[in-house]
């Protein structure tokens, strides 16, 4: 995670819509985020995420999220966009002209690391966000008593449905004075460590200029291990607290055993941790072996330019090339099988 700096005042035409909000739910948050701005008072930020956004004809400047915006790399984002657009030519429509656009947007994903596809009067982008999280007093910040939370400690066999899925990027949307205020204060900032390539540190300058938009993506929580002056993340992103909470025990339960993570007669050290921290409600950190565990809670801002939001940026890092998914298929819906398994 890097800290930013300011750079110069954004262009003008990217105003933010600061709305008062009276009803009781929109004041007790208010008030939750304003507490948390004074005990988490700096931001580390962790890195870019990916995913990919659609806008019909029509609904200019407005686009849609689809999927969770929580891929590593471009690439990832482009083969979720080719499933996504594949499972909606086969099941999504009885059209089979809407279908060979469709396929003809797939094929393209499969030989061409593209940003961009349209099919049937929809445009699709790959769109890039950076992940950031608060910290203060050492302590990066863990979830909010107003943050969506789910209860319960059998979680669901399918992972959930991401908040981010969905959502509406919309610079010019109504916002509340405490998010006002923090996408004021993010609008101009870029990296600036020096362990950042040249390249990456003038693409992260250049955005502030050409992006001068922001929207935050609904928060997000992750489980991540605190290593002295350092954190790491254990596993995926999550939706709500809990889940997160969830997947900790299962780690420490499941998978850390397996993976040769303890010492001999570890395993059941772990195991009683874990059963500790299901006993208490929503906790947010865990001790075991001179290690520490905490539910961080993270955030994803998205820049905005003239014509909507980011995409990936040359420097951001792409370790793989386009393939073919799924199987063939016509206008029609007639498979060719002896591809790869549909179910990747």
């Amino acid at each position: 995670m890097e800290d930013q700096k300011q750079q110069a005042p954004s262009p003008e035409g990217f105003f933010i819509n600061v709305q008062r909000r009276d009803d009781p739910v929109s004041e007790v948050t208010e008030l939750d985020a304003v507490a948390s701005a004074r005990a988490y008072g700096e931001i580390v930020v962790r890195g870019p995420l990916f995913g990919f956004a659609a806008q019909r004809r029509g609904e200019r400047p407005r686009w849609g999220l689809l999927g969770g915006m929580d891929t590593g790399y471009p690439q990832d984002a482009r083969d979720e966009l080719n499933s996504f657009l594949w499972l909606k030519a086969k099941d999504g429509t009885d059209n089979h002209l809407e279908r060979r656009e469709l396929l003809a947007a797939v094929a393209t994903l499969e030989t061409e690391p593209v940003n961009a596809v349209s099919a049937w009067g929809t445009c699709y982008r790959i769109v890039r966000a950076d992940e950031f999280a608060r910290i203060g007093g050492g302590r990066l910040e863990p979830p909010r008593p107003t943050d969506v939370d789910t209860g319960g400690w059998d979680g669901p066999q399918v992972r959930p449905a991401s908040r981010a899925d969905g959502f509406v990027i919309d610079h010019g949307a109504a916002v509340g004075l405490t998010e006002g205020l923090d996408r004021a204060g993010l609008q101009s900032l870029a990296y600036t460590s020096r362990r950042f390539p040249p390249d990456v540190l003038a693409d992260s300058r250049r955005a502030v200029t050409t992006h001068p938009g922001l929207v935050l993506l609904p928060a997000a929580f992750r489980v991540m291990e605190h290593k002295g002056d350092a954190w790491s993340m254990v596993g995926e992103q999550h939706g709500t607290p809990q889940e997160a909470r969830r997947s900790l025990v299962r780690y420490l339960t499941e998978l850390l055993p397996v993976s040769g993570g303890t010492g001999e007669g570890d395993a059941g050290v772990y195991a009683r941790a874990a059963e500790r921290f299901a006993r208490q409600r929503r906790p947010d950190e865990l001790r075991v072996r001179g290690r520490c565990f905490q539910i961080v809670r993270v955030e994803r801002m998205m820049r905005i330019g003239p014509d909507g939001p980011e995409t990936p940026r040359r420097s951001d890092t792409d370790i793989q090339g386009p393939v073919r998914i799924r199987p063939a298929m016509d206008e029609w819906g007639n498979l060719t099988h002896g591809g790869p398994h549909p179910d990747r």
